[in-house]
């Protein structure tokens, strides 16, 4: 299960069916299913009587403390109206300009890479998208070296969550080698520099990033955020806010250089939307086959390739009895590839999404930003993101996957290419194309 848990979990339903009991790192017994009934219901129907389970809540709040992604009820109901505000439309189209920026940054130092020959995406396609988020939090101050420090401290702390979760066996002897206490120090350390920059902000002229909304955010009784939620708060979103987006984009330039076809029209609609101007939120709605083939690149690579919860109380879904306690596994990635909503699942085909072909859709199979009250707060900040990255790379580069080479998915707290996705990058000098960014 700990080495690859998608191909666990596609044996068991074969055999059992759409749901069935799992024990989850061979001690906890969990329910796993791809019914979009029982996914509704504990997802959006019964919502309140599921919480998050214990990777979320403990290991990643011993880690991220108390915020979005690790809070219930009416703590996090208050959490989610204030920061629901930093990624209403007006604030996406203010943060377009932080965003450019900070990609024509990434893309001077892609430039470099590239020149040596093949390189492998999904590390550079993360450090830009890392830095955006970052930027996008707390401005384009924000120093390199800063972005870099915390960077490494989220991906090594998100894999040591990982271990703690699925080989709960060993938690006892992290803490007695002094694993556990090195992660702790890596999170301190990345906290200071990030309450530093908060801390700031607070003697600085108001900004228009999103810690500026973090800040100005205001409950009931008239009273701010103190500076330690803030900082939870921020972390939590440059955790969730940016491997979302770089694993997007590793999968669906890997699927591109499949369809050479489908590379064309995306590369034709940007420039028929964007012409000579740089991608902004308002360009959104009319990237129609664009969009399409990045849903079409999250279902068969959904970021979140399982969704867990845990029953407060006793509960039935349909003919499904679900005990108080019990772990509620939405696997996604088997939802997303089951022969029983998708026609030829395991096909690239964008065509699945146009309009009137996603009216034919079975609700809750489809989830690459969950569903329900908890869905993803960024949702429309990474389309943003991935559509801005994409159409800088296909109008700046000619790219080509490096033959010989194993593509396989990794799931880890986000599935992941587990070898990596080499590709040649050339200048685009074939075409009368123009860069998005200018340098």
């Amino acid at each position: 299960m700990f080495l690859n848990p998608v191909q666990v979990l596609s044996k068991y339903t074969e055999r059992y069916g759409d749901t069935f009991k799992f024990y989850l790192g061979g001690l906890k017994e969990a329910i796993v299913t791809t019914n979009p009934a029982v996914i509704q219901h504990v997802l959006k129907t019964n919502a309140e009587n599921y919480q998050k389970s214990e990777i979320q809540v403990k290991r990643m709040g011993h880690f991220l403390g108390k915020g979005l992604l690790t809070t219930h009820g009416e703590a996090w109901r208050t959490q989610r109206r204030l920061i629901q505000k930093g990624f209403d439309r007006k604030q996406l189209e203010a943060l377009s300009a932080i965003m450019q920026g900070s990609l024509t940054e990434s893309l001077r130092d892609f430039d470099r890479q590239i020149g040596a020959g093949p390189v492998d995406i999904y590390p550079h396609l993360m450090k830009m998208t890392f830095a955006m988020v970052a930027k996008s939090l707390f401005g384009a101050q924000l120093k390199d070296e800063d972005i870099d420090l915390v960077s490494h401290t989220i991906c090594t702390v998100q894999e040591f969550i990982v271990r703690q979760t699925l080989q709960p066996y060993l938690n006892p002897w992290f803490s007695v080698s002094g694993d556990l206490r090195k992660h702790e120090e890596m999170r301190a350390q990345a906290d200071s520099i990030l309450m530093a920059y908060i801390q700031q902000r607070r003697h600085q002229e108001p900004g228009h990033d999103l810690l500026q909304t973090l800040m100005d955010a205001r409950y009931t009784d008239g009273e701010g955020m103190p500076d330690t939620l803030i900082l939870s708060e921020s972390m939590q979103l440059l955790v969730a806010g940016h491997e979302t987006s770089s694993n997007g984009l590793s999968w669906l330039l890997y699927l591109l250089s499949t369809r050479p076809d489908c590379l064309e029209r995306v590369r034709q609609e940007f420039d028929s939307v964007l012409g000579d101007a740089p991608m902004s939120y308002a360009h959104v709605p009319r990237l129609e086959f664009t969009t399409q083939v990045i849903q079409e690149a999250l279902r068969l690579y959904p970021p979140f390739w399982m969704v867990d919860r845990m029953a407060v109380a006793d509960d039935r879904a349909g003919d499904l009895d679900i005990p108080r306690g019990s772990t509620v596994i939405v696997w996604v990635y088997g939802a997303h590839h089951a022969q029983r909503y998708w026609e030829d699942p395991e096909l690239f085909d964008p065509e699945r999404f146009t309009k009137a072909n996603e009216k034919l859709q079975t609700p809750f199979t489809y989830l690459p930003f969950g569903a329900g009250p908890r869905g993803c707060i960024g949702g429309n900040y990474a389309m943003l993101q991935i559509l801005m990255i994409l159409s800088s790379l296909l109008r700046k580069y000619d790219f080509q996957l490096t033959p010989g080479q194993t593509i396989e998915a990794r799931p880890m707290v986000i599935l992941r290419p587990k070898h990596g996705i080499r590709m040649t990058f050339t200048q685009a000098m074939s075409r009368d194309r123009h860069a998005v960014v200018q340098e």
